[in-house]
């Protein structure tokens, strides 16, 4: 089954979500089983008639007899995860960029984003987008409660963090430039971005070296490209992150489809 990734029509939207999808239910399907692999997305799903089941490494989701709108939220993942559906089902799915999610969700850390979402009217507007029929008619609707939820945010402090780990510019580096200590860099990347900034870093490099596979000749280049110390470095890290060579994954995984993060 393909699964299509839409990215946002509006340039609001543009600016804090890297794109959306929609799953349909079909009983007649077979099931759907794919890996996927860290990022520094948060990623907020919408499943209808849905039971989820998740353990370290896995999530499993069925078809509930009980209706029902499961509402998931993902903002750390330290590795690959096996998913698998025993049937496709009416599903939404955003990727919301690092920080983005903060400007449709009264939250000021990660902690409690998930309860933030779960008591505001998300999971009735995603019931009723699911009900409908034709997927320009979600996607307007969608895109409208995104943007009758948008707030626009002052985070500039965390902004400029994230750029600059995104930049690799180093933590010391980051701190001295900020005027705060090694360890206010991390609690800024924990309380925003669910993570330490080394693993925020350490996952924008391997993420960076996906989207490079294509333009580079071999691992060596594509290990200086992104900063690592050198090839044994490189592999080190990525094994962390995917369980597997990048000579592996690489072979296995075409970096030039729209879903790179879904390895089928």
């Amino acid at each position: 089954m393909d699964i299509h990734f839409y990215q946002p029509r509006n340039p609001v939207l543009k600016k804090y979500i890297q794109g959306y999808y929609f799953m349909d239910k079909d009983e007649s399907a077979s099931s759907i089983r794919y890996l996927t692999f860290p990022n520094n997305f948060f990623i907020v799903s919408a499943c209808q008639d849905a039971e989820i089941r998740s353990d370290e490494g896995s999530m499993e989701i069925y078809h509930s007899p009980i209706k029902n709108i499961v509402i998931d939220l993902v903002s750390r993942c330290t590795g690959s995860t096996e998913i698998f559906y025993e049937k496709p089902i009416n599903e939404i799915t955003i990727y919301f960029k690092p920080l983005g999610i903060y400007h449709f969700f009264n939250a000021d850390n990660c902690l409690i984003l998930k309860d933030k979402i779960l008591s505001s009217d998300f999971r009735e507007a995603m019931d009723k987008i699911l009900n409908e029929h034709g997927k320009e008619i979600q996607i307007k609707a969608l895109e409208d409660y995104l943007l009758s939820k948008f707030i626009d945010k002052h985070l500039t402090g965390a902004e400029n963090i994230i750029k600059d780990l995104e930049n690799d510019i180093s933590i010391l580096d980051i701190a001295e430039k900020n005027g705060i200590t090694r360890q206010y860099v991390n609690k800024i990347t924990k309380r925003f971005a669910a993570k330490p900034a080394s693993e925020y870093r350490k996952i924008n490099r391997f993420r960076n070296s996906l989207l490079q596979n294509k333009q580079v000749k071999n691992l060596t280049e594509l290990s200086y490209e992104n900063l690592f110390y050198d090839q044994s470095h490189f592999i080190k890290d990525f094994k962390e992150l995917t369980q597997i060579t990048p000579k592996t994954f690489f072979k296995k995984v075409n970096t030039e489809q729209n879903n790179i993060w879904l390895f089928i």
